[in-house]
């Protein structure tokens, strides 16, 4: 049976005030949950949407953010990169249990230059690097085997040479128009401050929600 999370525990700190930079404040409310978070503090629920107008949700790490967005990388040829490439919109998330808190936004997506995507796929693991050439992501697999042979094949390829970027691993930054910073008090009376603006060169404007 599922259990809600007890927010009676939660520590009281201070609450963010609209003067606040939310680049700043996200910048060190990660840097805490990097110090608490067991694993993965990057863990990101990443929204896109199909021709169909379903959502669609999944978790893929934060690679990267600053005042003009939030980072992440993935295959263009799978599911949510053609839903991105049909509607360059998304939504994201991070929750950080240790510490009561949740971080939300949502805007128009870009695509990180070519360099800044060739930079981090340098920086993955050569295993890592292996993969994103051998994984037809999101397409029909028969067996677990023949991603292993394909796998193989690609390290057989490369050899001990370097492992440039498959171009179709690209980079996208969500440039957030709603930005929220949630974090857990007693008796479910949360607080929620919010940071919006009319397009991605905007001043922010904040303001609070009621829980």
């Amino acid at each position: 049976m599922l259990q809600s999370t007890n927010y009676e525990q939660t520590v009281d700190v201070a609450a963010p005030d609209e003067t606040s930079d939310p680049t700043a404040l996200f910048r060190e409310w990660y840097a805490e949950a990097e110090q608490s978070e067991p694993t993965d503090p990057n863990a990101m629920a990443l929204a896109t949407a199909g021709s169909n107008g379903i959502p669609d949700v999944r978790i893929v790490l934060l690679k990267g953010f600053d005042a003009r967005g939030f980072v992440f990388y993935t295959n263009s040829e799978s599911q949510k990169g053609m839903q991105l490439a049909r509607s360059m919109n998304a939504a994201g998330a991070l929750h950080w249990k240790s510490l009561g808190r949740q971080v939300r936004f949502h805007g128009p997506v870009e695509l990180v230059s070519e360099a800044e995507a060739d930079a981090y796929f340098d920086s993955r693991q050569r295993n890592s690097q292996i993969g994103a050439w051998a994984s037809q992501q999101s397409r029909p697999l028969d067996r677990r085997e023949t991603l292993q042979h394909v796998f193989e094949q690609a390290a057989a390829r490369f050899g001990m040479d370097n492992i440039p970027r498959p171009p179709h691993w690209r980079g996208y930054r969500i440039r957030p128009l709603y930005l929220e910073f949630w974090i857990g008090r007693p008796f479910r009376l949360h607080d929620r401050l919010v940071f919006t603006r009319s397009n991605p060169d905007a001043v922010w404007a904040a303001s609070r929600l009621y829980p």
